[in-house]
């Protein structure tokens, strides 16, 4: 099981996102939902954090566990959540730019099928880290 290798992709993924966050954050700041406490910054930042750490996450040997689960498998499952909880952030984005000049409101919409392929990657890649957990045994 040491060269196992699923879910690096995923963790590539969020730590050139997380590391965006704190390198261009206004971006960032201009689709936080304006109903959400705290300044925009706050959550940008949070959220890079998130990502980075559950980016890291995703690069931890399959037999380094925590709470009795492998680091990798519940780098997944927090991918999961971060992509949810994420997705008013979208909504909004893509409420918001309907005004913008083409084609930012394409980009914005187009963004919201392609956080459920994100959810569809989590899902894929537990299924399979949980095969390989099977095998192992």
């Amino acid at each position: 099981m040491t060269k196992y290798t699923a879910g690096r992709g995923l963790g590539i993924m969020l730590l050139v996102a997380g590391f965006a966050h704190f390198a261009a954050p206004a971006g960032f700041d201009k689709i936080i939902p304006p109903a959400l406490p705290f300044e925009p910054r706050f959550w940008t930042y949070l959220s890079g954090a998130a990502e980075l750490t559950i980016g890291a996450m995703m690069f931890a040997p399959m037999s380094k566990t925590l709470f009795g689960k492998p680091i990798r498998q519940l780098g997944v499952w927090s991918a999961f959540a971060l992509f949810v909880l994420v997705f008013p952030a979208n909504i909004y984005m893509a409420i918001d730019w309907m005004d913008n000049e083409m084609p930012d409101p394409l980009i914005a919409l187009a963004r919201l099928p392609l956080q459920f392929g994100l959810f569809y990657w989590c899902w894929a890649l537990n299924k399979d880290m949980n095969r390989e957990l099977a095998k192992a045994i």
